[in-house]
């Protein structure tokens, strides 16, 4: 008896060890709006995003999840040295277990792309 415990203990520990994660360096990345697409199936170092149950970040071997975006920023470490910041109104996140991640948002701009002086003169007229 003890040993088809034991045999099944170990059959179930090696599929726990051959769990299909991606070995590869970096984390291809597909993230898009209705009106842009920002990257299809780039490779990218991490992935930031704020869901509904929390920020969190992605790497490569992630567990796969799928999570709701809410309004807030998504950042990009594309590289050592290069970050790229989108805010995104809403949308959705699906990592898969080939460690591919997809974007998908209701919309989505540049940060770089909004001016602060006139958000700030819009708050102080508020």
């Amino acid at each position: 008896m003890a040993t088809i415990a034991t045999r099944r203990f170990l059959i179930a520990g090696q599929c726990l060890l051959r769990r299909p994660y991606s070995t590869a360096e970096g984390l291809p990345l597909t993230f898009a709006s209705p009106r842009q697409a920002f990257y299809h199936n780039v490779n990218v170092r991490q992935v930031d995003v704020s869901s509904t149950n929390g920020s969190f970040g992605i790497l490569p071997s992630h567990v796969p999840a799928i999570a709701v975006l809410k309004p807030g920023l998504v950042n990009v470490y594309e590289n050592e040295s290069t970050t790229a910041k989108y805010f995104v109104s809403s949308g959705s996140v699906t990592i898969n277990a080939d460690s591919s991640v997809q974007i998908l948002a209701e919309e989505a701009y540049p940060l770089d792309q909004f001016d602060i002086g006139v958000r700030t003169i819009s708050i102080s007229t508020c």
